[in-house]
C-alpha cells in the first residue's frame, strides 16, 4: 500500500522492518533500544489518551524537546488524533515562545527537561488556550507523558482513531514550523502530509539505504531538515539512535557505528579541525605522513580525474591515514548529508577522498526542505554545488538570478499570514526562495548568495558577500568570515582565523602562541592571512576586492546571539558588536 499520510509509515514499519531497535537513546549512561512494536504501541496509546482529553481536529499541540524517542511518540500520536504539531526550538526566546503559543492557539505542550518546563510554564501563563503541559522527564509537580499512555490503555479508542485517520487527506495540514528570522515575529510555515512525504520519497535514492542501517540523529527534530530525514529513515526501516548532545557526537559515533548522519557545514568544519589538531600533535614521520595525506585529499577530484599516480598515492593515504578518520566516525559511515548552509568545497573534497561521502543539499523550511541534493546516483556529485534538482520538483532562475521553486514540496502557506504568503508564492505557484543561483552543466544547482544580503557600495557597485565568503573560507587559515561594505567606498571583511590550523602553523614558524587575542595582533600572522585574502582578490573584479580586513579573537556562536539556530550569520548583530572595528576599517 502506498504511503500518502505520514502516520501510515508505522504499519509499514511493523510489516516490513519489525526490529528491536527502531529507536534508541542513551539513558543513565546506557543505550536503551525501543522495538518497532513498542514504538507503534506508544503512539497508539498516546493518541487514545489525547482523544480522552477531548482534542478536536486541527487542535495545535507543541513539542519543545531535545531529540529522543518520545519526540516521535508525541509527533505520531498528535497526527493520529487529527491534531497539528507545532515543534519549537528548546532554545527559543520567551518573547518568541509567547508569540507562537498565542498565534497558533496551542492547547497542549510536550516538554523534555525541568528547566524547559519551568520556562514554558511561566510563558504559558500568558497563553489562555494552553490547557496542560506534559513532560518527558519525570519532574515533581508536572504531568508525565505516560499518564496519557496509561489513560489510553485503560480507555482504548482504536475505532475512533481509525475513523479520524481515514478522514485525513494527503494535503491536510500536518505541522506548523515557526521560522525565526533575524528580525520580526516568527512566521509559521504550514506543511501538509504530502509536502513532507513527497520530499522523503524523492530523496529515497540519495544513498543505498537499507533496513539494516543505523542513523545517528543530533540536528534538532523541530527543524524540517532532520524531521524529513527521520521520516525517510523510518520509511526505509533505518534504526535511529539519538546522540546525547552536540558535545558527545564524537563518542556517540564510535558507540553506535552509524551508516549515515545528517549535519551542517559548521559541524563538519569542527570535525575537520579536530582531526587536523590531532595530526598536528604527531611527531616525525607520522606528522609528515598526515599532512602529505591531507594535502592529497584537499586536491581530490571525482572519477579519477587526477590521474593514475594521484589515485595510487590516495590508496596509500587511505590505508595509512584516512582509515583512522573513518574509525573516528564509527567505521561504518556510508554518507553524511550536509545542508543548512554552504559547504566549503575543500571539505567536500577531503572527506570524499577519505571515503566519507559528503552529500551537500539545498532547501528551505518552505520547501519541506529539499530542492536539490548531491547523491550516489551516476554522475550525482559535483563539488561546489548542491546537486541536481530532486524528482517532481521544478526550478527556474528568474531574470535577477533568484531561484524559483514549484512542486509538491512547496508549503501550504504561512499560518495566519496570507499577506506574507502572497509575497513569496506568486500567482503561477512559484515559490520565491530569496536565494540567488545558477546551473552548472545545465544540471547542478549552485547557490551564489542571499538576495537580501547583496549590498551596494557607495560607488554604486553590487557585492554578493556569500560568494566572496565561501571563496575566502577555502583557505585553511580562515574559519569564519563576513564580508562588509554596504554604502562604503570598498568591500572589507571581518575574519575569524582557524585557530587550530594557526597554532600548527605558528609551531612550524616558531612563533610564540599565548592566546587568540595576542596572536591576531602578530604582524607575521596578519601578513600571512592577508596573503590568503590577496589570492582571492586576484580572481575578483576591482570593485569586489577585499581591503583592510580585520581579525577577530573568537568564533561567532548561537550562544552570543550572532548566529541563528541554523548557523546563519545575524549580520546586523555582528556589525553592531564590532562597530569600533568597522569604524577603524573605514576611517580615513
Amino acid at each position: 500500500m502506498a504511503v500518502t499520510r505520514v502516520f501510515e509509515i508505522i504499519p509499514q514499519l511493523l510489516e516490513k522492518y519489525n526490529k528491536p531497535d527502531a529507536l534508541a537513546a542513551k539513558e543513565n549512561g546506557q543505550w536503551v533500544k525501543y522495538s518497532t512494536q513498542q514504538f507503534a504501541d506508544s503512539v497508539n496509546y498516546l493518541s487514545y489518551g489525547l482523544l480522552g482529553l477531548g482534542v478536536e481536529r486541527e487542535d495545535k499541540i507543541a513539542i519543545i524537546s531535545n531529540n529522543r524517542p518520545e519526540w516521535n511518540y508525541a509527533d505520531y500520536g498528535i497526527q493520529q488524533s487529527g491534531c497539528v504539531s507545532v515543534p519549537i526550538y528548546p532554545t527559543i526566546s520567551e518573547s518568541d515562545l509567547n508569540f507562537i503559543l498565542n498565534d497558533a492557539k496551542v492547547k497542549y505542550i510536550f516538554v523534555s527537561s525541568a528547566d524547559l518546563y519551568k520556562k514554558i510554564k511561566t510563558v504559558a501563563a500568558n497563553a489562555p488556550t494552553v490547557k496542560e503541559i506534559y513532560t518527558f522527564n519525570k519532574i515533581e509537580g508536572a504531568k508525565h507523558w505516560t499518564e496519557l499512555v496509561e489513560a489510553g490503555k485503560k480507555n482504548p479508542k482504536a475505532a475512533e482513531i481509525e475513523v479520524i485517520k481515514k478522514s485525513i487527506k494527503p494535503n491536510d495540514l500536518l505541522t506548523i514550523l515557526y521560522t525565526s528570522g533575524t528580525t520580526g515575529n516568527p512566521k509559521g510555515v504550514m506543511l501538509s502530509h504530502n509536502n513532507l512525504l513527497s520530499n522523503s520519497l524523492a530523496t529515497q535514492n540519495l544513498c543505498p539505504f537499507n533496513g539494516s542501517w543505523k542513523a545517528l540523529s543530533f540536528l534538532p527534530l523541530n527543524h524540517v531538515y532532520e524531521r524529513m530525514l527521520t521520516t525517510l529513515y523510518m520509511y526505509k526501516g533505518i534504526s535511529i539512535y539519538y546522540a546525547e548532545s552536540l558535545e558527545t557526537i564524537g563518542d556517540n559515533l564510535k558507540e553506535v557505528k552509524p551508516d549515515v548522519f545528517s549535519t551542517v557545514p559548521r559541524l563538519l568544519e569542527k570535525v575537520y579541525d579536530k582531526i587536523v589538531a590531532k595530526g598536528t600533535d604527531l611527531k616525525g614521520i607520522k606528522h609528515k605522513m598526515f599532512f602529505w595525506a591531507l594535502d592529497l585529499g584537499l586536491r581530490y577530484e571525482l572519477n579519477g580525474a587526477n590521474g593514475w599516480w594521484y589515485e595510487f598515492q590516495l590508496k596509500i593515504a587511505n590505508k595509512l591515514i584516512f582509515s583512522k578518520w573513518r574509525e573516528a566516525l564509527g567505521g561504518n559511515i556510508v554518507a553524511a548529508v550536509s545542508g543548512g548552509a554552504a559547504l566549503q568545497p575543500r571539505l567536500a573534497r577531503v572527506f570524499n577522498a577519505a571515503k566519507i561521502t559528503v552529500l551537500e543539499g539545498y532547501g528551505l523550511t518552505e520547501t519541506s526542505p529539499v530542492v536539490a541534493v548531491n547523491s550516489f546516483q551516476p554522475n550525482g556529485i559535483h563539488f561546489g554545488t548542491v546537486g541536481p534538482v530532486i524528482d517532481g520538483v521544478t526550478v527556474k532562475i528568474a531574470e535577477d538570478g533568484e531561484i524559483l521553486v514549484k512542486g509538491p514540496n512547496v508549503m501550504l502557506g504561512y499560518y495566519n499570514r496570507p499577506d506574507a504568503t502572497a509575497e513569496v508564492i506568486d500567482s503561477e505557484g512559484w515559490f520565491h526562495t530569496g536565494d540567488i543561483g545558477m546551473f552548472i552543466e545545465d544540471r547542478f544547482l549552485k547557490i551564489t548568495d542571499r538576495k537580501k544580503e547583496i549590498f551596494k557600495t557607495s560607488g554604486g557597485k553590487y557585492i554578493a558577500p556569500m560568494i566572496l565568503e565561501n571563496r575566502l573560507k577555502e583557505s585553511p587559515f580562515i574559519e569564519q568570515v563576513m564580508v562588509i561594505g554596504e554604502n562604503q567606498k570598498f568591500a572589507s571583511a571581518l575574519i575569524v582565523p582557524s585557530f587550530v590550523f594557526l597554532k600548527e602553523w605558528c609551531i612550524r614558524k616558531e612563533i610564540p602562541y599565548t592566546s587568540n587575542e595576542e596572536i591576531i595582533k602578530n604582524e607575521e600572522v596578519k601578513k600571512r592571512i592577508l596573503e590568503e585574502v590577496e589570492k582571492v582578490n586576484k580572481t575578483l573584479a576591482q570593485f569586489e576586492t577585499i581591503k583592510r580586513p580585520e581579525l577577530l579573537p573568537r568564533e561567532w556562536t548561537i550562544e552570543f546571539g550572532e548566529m541563528t539556530p541554523k548557523l546563519s550569520f545575524k549580520r546586523k548583530v555582528i556589525m553592531a558588536a564590532n562597530k569600533e572595528l568597522v569604524n577603524k576599517i573605514y576611517s580615513e
